[in-house]
């Protein structure tokens, strides 16, 4: 692995970039002062020939991090030893003052492993609620991530983002508030083969264990 949007259309949220007839990963790097190799990484691209208009890509490096002219990233042991840090301080908490609770009800059918995996998937059935885990404000509410399907990304603070995947129906838009346990989204099955919500908590853009910040159920 950010509605009213169909693919293809609509404004996105700074730093990213939706792909337009003609574009390359070239042109886009070019044009946002980065480079291929960046662009790649932070979109877990594994073909850089293959992308879609309409798709949305991150084109600029995630909080905390910079990037070299020849597109290494500066700074990444110090957001290594800060993730490991924040994470270990509190299991429940994306930093002073937010908590998560569970984004929709249902059975966890499958893990994080940092791989294959870059969060929680929850099983259900059609139109369950799925809600905000914890307050913040809609910074993507769209189609153009490739499996994915309806997604939206609430942003908590300015290290941490969640995300909701799948939905059927989203029930907010971009650059709106929201609060903890406010139903964002209807569960559904598009962009999968199966009804369910993927959640994933991002720790400076990069994807972390939900279970760590969820509490018991």
């Amino acid at each position: 692995m950010v509605v009213l949007a169909a693919c293809g259309s609509g404004p996105v949220a700074p730093g990213y970039y939706r792909v337009q007839r003609g574009d390359t990963l070239s042109k886009i790097a070019r044009e946002n002062r980065t480079s291929v190799r960046n662009i790649t990484r932070w979109n877990a691209l594994t073909n850089h020939d293959a992308i879609d208009v309409g798709q949305v890509l991150l084109v600029e490096p995630p909080a905390g991090t910079a990037t070299a002219p020849d597109g290494t990233s500066v700074g990444a042991s110090n957001a290594t030893r800060s993730e490991a840090s924040a994470e270990a301080s509190s299991r429940t908490k994306l930093g002073p003052g937010v908590s998560l609770v569970w984004p929709a009800q249902g059975a966890v059918i499958r893990s994080f492993d940092g791989k294959n995996s870059k969060g929680i998937d929850i099983a259900n059935s059609a139109g369950t609620p799925v809600v905000a885990a914890a307050a913040g404000s809609v910074v993507y509410a769209g189609n153009g991530l490739r499996g994915y399907g309806n997604m939206l990304i609430v942003k908590h603070n300015d290290d941490y983002l969640t995300a909701y995947a799948h939905n059927r129906t989203l029930l907010v838009k971009e650059g709106q508030t929201v609060q903890q346990g406010q139903p964002i989204a209807e569960m559904g099955d598009t962009d999968s083969d199966r009804t369910m919500l993927h959640f994933e908590v991002r720790y400076m853009g990069r994807s972390t264990d939900p279970s760590r910040y969820l509490p018991p159920r």
